[in-house]
């Protein structure tokens, strides 16, 4: 660890050449910037003394499977990783760790957790993992943790509230009030300071303090503007350094359309019917509906300049190839917490209106799941 304030004396070229290569090591890695000054002495020997050291700080806000697993991995970088959490998972991890399961074996990670934001200083990042409906809550709390010039990562499932944030066309900087009611994250935490992250790697929690990563570790990151700024650069590059694969999008809004052409159907489906996905996808009856659900979207989707990269056939043989997996919505369901309806589903349909595209099949389903949901008290 490198301590401000160190003094560092080199006596000849070779070691005054260490530590310019040392140097240029620390910044390449982008977790500390440091600024090393050389001067002389009587005796003319060089010195290299740390003047400044400013350390990078992200904060994962919503400590559960894929947050816990997100934070834990970053936190083998020389970043400062910060979890937000509650309940009986913050206090195993306070005391005892977060220890993650993997094909590779256990790991336990000792890790700076707290369900109290304002104890944390500012941050440069603070990504939500948050389900969607949970979001709006806690926007005070994340507005304070970002810095002057600190972003908010949307690791979010469903249509982000900053969707049409600069778009081109008549729907420029149209605010979503399925996922964004009264206007509450676009106001007090601004578009501008918004970076998309399309979440792919499987986890559980499977008890307090212990999360089971399953597959996947990508987490595709991409700007509003489609631009490759400094900002989202450093971001990938500290992913990348901390195992996981995280490319950058020119159009992130079509990677996220892609992964939630599956989840506007397969989740609600399997609340209905409390099949796992290689039944709906496989089974005749529910395979026509997804793929009634996925064309009335892609219509929506394409109307608004998206772009698919894969064809509904392939898609639902994806889930389908999953195997016998219960979708996090039939979890919720299960296990009587809030269900993410708005985000995945009724969003779709309000941007149905919003492009005047019918959505019948959408309607029906949305309709039903809903019902479901509030009987089971996870919707309200």
């Amino acid at each position: 660890m490198i301590c401000a304030g160190l003094l560092l004396l080199a006596k000849s070229r070779l070691t005054l050449n260490f530590f310019r290569c040392f140097h240029q090591s620390i910044l390449a890695r982008s977790a500390v910037s440091i600024t090393l000054d050389l001067f002389s002495s009587r005796k003319s020997q060089y010195c290299y003394k740390v003047r400044e050291l400013k350390v990078m700080r992200i904060c994962v806000y919503g400590a559960g499977a894929i947050g816990g697993y997100l934070g834990a991995m970053l936190s083998r970088t020389e970043t400062e990783v910060s979890l937000i959490a509650r309940g009986p998972h913050l206090q195993v991890m306070q005391q005892q760790g977060l220890r993650v399961l993997t094909e590779a074996g256990e790991s336990l990670y000792h890790l700076n957790c707290t369900d109290s934001p304002e104890s944390l200083p500012p941050q440069d990042y603070v990504i939500v993992t948050l389900k969607a409906h949970s979001v709006p809550k806690i926007v005070p709390q994340v507005k304070d943790l970002l810095g002057s010039e600190g972003a908010v990562v949307t690791a979010v499932n469903g249509i982000p509230w900053w969707y049409f944030y600069g778009v081109e066309g008549p729907f420029r900087n149209k605010r979503l009030n399925t996922v964004d009611p009264d206007d509450t994250q676009w106001q007090q935490l601004g578009p501008e300071r918004a970076i998309g992250c399309v979440v792919y790697p499987a986890c559980d929690l499977i008890e307090p303090g212990v999360i089971r990563h399953l597959e996947g570790n990508r987490f595709t990151l991409g700007e509003p503007s489609g631009e490759k700024t400094d900002r989202v650069m450093t971001l990938s590059q500290v992913f990348i350094e901390a195992g996981l694969k995280a490319p950058i999008r020119p159009r992130i809004r079509d990677d996220i359309w892609v992964k939630l052409w599956g989840n506007l159907c397969f989740n609600p489906l399997s609340v209905l019917t409390n099949a796992t996905l290689d039944v709906i996808a496989t089974e005749p009856g529910t395979r026509k509906i997804a793929r009634g659900m996925m064309i009335e979207a892609q219509q929506i989707a394409e109307a608004l300049g998206v772009k698919f990269s894969v064809d509904i056939e392939k898609r639902i043989d994806g889930a389908a190839n999953v195997g016998a997996h219960k979708t996090s919505m039939l979890q919720d369901l299960e296990q009587g917490r809030p269900m993410e309806i708005d985000a995945l589903l009724t969003v779709v349909q309000e941007m149905g209106t919003m492009t005047a595209i019918q959505t019948p099949i959408i309607d029906t389903v949305l309709a039903l799941v809903i019902q479901r949901a509030q009987q089971a008290g996870c919707y309200s």
